[in-house]
């Protein structure tokens, strides 16, 4: 198939390539949390205000194992599927090149062994993708559960102490 003065199998690789990059975007958590809102209900100053949250935001920390000063970092990273399609069609071309030349006929064997090698090579390449996906997600519901967690807590200690928090 001709793409104007390129083929496909000229534009394909970059085509794959710009593929796993918006995989990469799309699955890549976004971890960010809003600050709560802090009012001094019993006429606390400033410093005082200050010194109460850094307060609490030790207690918190220490009670929930969980800081929110800390950059989360990711748990697990799955060995990447490696080649994909076009491995998979070279390793096809290969074996059904030699399949075909037993049978006598090395060039359709070998094009049908690279057809069928391109396609397994792009299913596993998805799955591998879908895992990632999948890590990244429960990854993402840990730190938000994690969070949640220290926003309560820390809530109960400014509230304790005469803030009202929102």
């Amino acid at each position: 198939m001709k793409i104007g003065k390129m083929t496909f199998w000229a534009v394909a690789p970059v085509i794959a390539v710009l593929s796993l990059i918006c995989t990469e975007v799309a699955v890549t958590p976004a971890y960010s949390a809003q600050e709560p809102i802090v009012y001094p209900s019993k006429g606390q100053g400033a410093d005082q205000m200050e010194k109460d949250k850094y307060d609490c935001y030790q207690w918190s920390r220490q009670q929930t194992g969980f800081d929110p000063m800390q950059q989360p970092v990711a748990q697990t990273s799955a060995p990447q599927q490696k080649g994909g399609v076009l491995k998979g069609a070279a390793g096809g071309a290969l074996l059904g090149a030699a399949v075909g030349a037993i049978a006598g006929d090395a060039g359709t064997g070998a094009a049908i062994g690279a057809t069928s090698g391109g396609i397994i090579g792009g299913a596993r390449r998805h799955q591998s993708s879908k895992a990632q996906e999948q890590r990244s997600q429960q990854e993402q519901a840990g730190y938000e559960q994690q969070r949640s967690q220290y926003d309560r807590a820390w809530g109960a200690c400014m509230e304790g102490r005469g803030y009202t928090v929102r």
